[in-house]
């Protein structure tokens, strides 16, 4: 019997990974769009052809009802955020109702419609803040330091709060930094690897960094998803931490993009004190061991396959389309 899975966020980095994962097990996959963002169905390519698009707006009860009463999904994966953490400074309150809003109306409809449907909550790393040991594992406490974080956390408890107040079958992964050659240029890792590909290529002739030291535990993307999926085939919903395990400094990053296509990084790249941020974290990095346990989950993908994936589609898509990289 063909599954159907929902996916709020779909246009997202992992809703293109989870999307392309979940069509090659053979599952109907449909996603939910907010009506002035129809346009983004584009960022899933081929994709776009296999999958359901929904134009529907997400601070809207009755038209989720609908599609989940319509569709009545097996799955639901909220993946719906902002994509990027610092901007949720300049609109806390929209990244709330986002962030939170969704989880508690999707939750609300599952309720509500009498389905069966096993829930997936998008948590992040972020909601540990300012941590006081390292690594992070699901007991760790939570000190979120940003609005994103903030958001992220309300949701995770709201999910939880529905759990067991009502016996849904809904779960959250506590996803670290994970990356793909569909990242946007905003993030650190798209940028450093973007411009190896375009000093390579002599369209550019240097790259500005923050702070070199900082650390972070990078994974890829198509692997934290494939964690998403399984966390839904337990037999009990709980919570799970997914990252790698492993700190790589900012610097190991560019000189491995670098190394990518046989530059000495430190001829090209400068430190500009505006890129330096004031929250600068503080060692977040995964224990992932009750996934690898209870799941049987692992990253399959290294930091520098990672890095290489994604400095050789740049390169490519910089030689062939300039004007969509």
């Amino acid at each position: 019997m063909t599954k159907t899975a929902l996916i709020a966020g779909i246009t997202g980095q992992d809703g293109y990974y989870l999307s392309e994962l979940l069509l090659s097990k053979g599952y109907r996959v449909l996603g939910l769009v907010p009506p002035e963002r129809q346009s983004s169905v584009v960022k899933l390519g081929a994709l776009a052809n296999q999958v359901e698009i929904y134009a529907v707006d997400l601070t809207d009860s009755e038209a989720l009802k609908e599609v989940v009463e319509q569709r009545h999904p097996d799955e639901i994966y909220n993946l719906a955020a902002p994509s990027f953490v610092p901007d949720s400074w300049n609109d806390p309150l929209g990244t709330l109702d986002l962030v939170t809003g969704t989880a508690t109306r999707l939750l609300a409809t599952v309720r509500e419609v009498g389905l069966e449907t096993r829930f997936y909550q998008a948590s992040s790393s972020e909601m540990f803040g300012q941590v006081d040991r390292s690594p992070q594992d699901e007991n760790t406490p939570f000190r979120p330091k940003n609005p994103y974080a903030a958001a992220k956390l309300h949701a995770h408890w709201t999910m939880v709060h529905h759990r067991q107040r009502y016996g849904l079958f809904a779960c959250s992964g506590i996803l670290y930094n994970h990356e793909s050659p569909r990242r946007s240029p905003s993030f650190v890792t798209r940028k450093v690897s973007m411009a190896a590909a375009s000093i390579k290529l002599g369209l550019s002739e240097v790259l500005e960094m923050g702070n070199l030291d900082a650390k972070r535990d990078w994974g890829y993307a198509s692997d934290h998803v494939e964690a998403m999926w399984r966390m839904l085939q337990a037999d009990v919903p709980e919570e799970y931490v997914i990252g790698t395990g492993k700190l790589h400094t900012v610097r190991e990053l560019v000189a491995a993009a670098f190394d990518c296509v046989g530059l000495d990084w430190q001829r090209y790249v400068v430190v500009n004190p505006k890129f330096l941020r004031a929250d600068e974290h503080f060692q977040l990095v995964a224990d992932p061991l009750k996934a690898k346990r209870q799941l049987g989950w692992e990253p399959q993908v290294s930091f520098e396959q990672l890095v290489e994936k994604m400095v050789l589609h740049d390169l490519e898509c910089l030689q062939t389309n300039l004007q969509n990289c």
